[in-house]
């Protein structure tokens, strides 16, 4: 890399503009949000369609990285928000799959280090959450996973989505009414305030 700083230290934001020049470093890009990028795919359709899903991801960031908003140091937002648009390219799979998770229930993939209350209460309400999820229409389940699924702020939920923070929070307030409601009144969200 000669002068320049080590990927490792580097932001998003600088990362894809040395892409500009030097297309080789946004595999450091890859490198940096390639699984929870195909952890969210896995998910959102299944193992079977994540690894063609996070490759699209990345290419369509690599086609596109010149229109960065580059005043956002973490890309994790425009990833998840692309993400989002494949998966929705996608969506019959993602509704097959959310509807056998209701009928029987599916292991998550791995890489979660939950307490086993936790994992208890989770493999409970799976089925019902599942069902829950198929009556939600595409912009509610999306906004919806991408804050429980890929843990992000409501500020990076807006920014995936192209949409205001006060948008995603009535939403979110909406969502969660629903949802409270379909489980029988367990607060999927109870863990969770952004």
């Amino acid at each position: 890399m000669g002068v320049q700083d080590a990927p490792e230290t580097l932001d998003d934001s600088t990362l894809i503009g040395q892409s500009l020049g030097s297309p080789e470093s946004f595999a450091a890009l890859f490198d940096r949000h390639a699984d929870e990028i195909h952890r969210y795919a896995a998910r959102r359709l299944g193992p079977e369609m994540a690894d063609d899903v996070t490759g699209e991801v990345f290419l369509v960031a690599f086609r596109g990285r010149a229109r960065y908003d580059r005043s956002w140091p973490d890309a994790r937002p425009w990833l998840y928000g692309i993400a989002t648009r494949i998966v929705a390219q996608h969506r019959r799979a993602e509704r097959r799959r959310t509807a056998a998770m209701a009928r029987v229930g599916v292991e998550r993939p791995g890489g979660f280090d939950e307490r086993s209350a936790e994992r208890v209460t989770a493999e409970q309400l799976q089925p019902r959450l599942a069902r829950a999820l198929t009556r939600l229409n595409a912009g509610e389940r999306d906004l919806l996973l991408l804050v429980a699924w890929a843990d992000l702020t409501y500020e990076d939920a807006a920014l995936a989505l192209g949409v205001p923070v006060g948008t995603v929070r009535s939403r979110l307030h909406r969502l969660r009414v629903k949802m409270r409601r379909a489980l029988g009144g367990t607060d999927p969200f109870a863990a969770e305030e952004r």
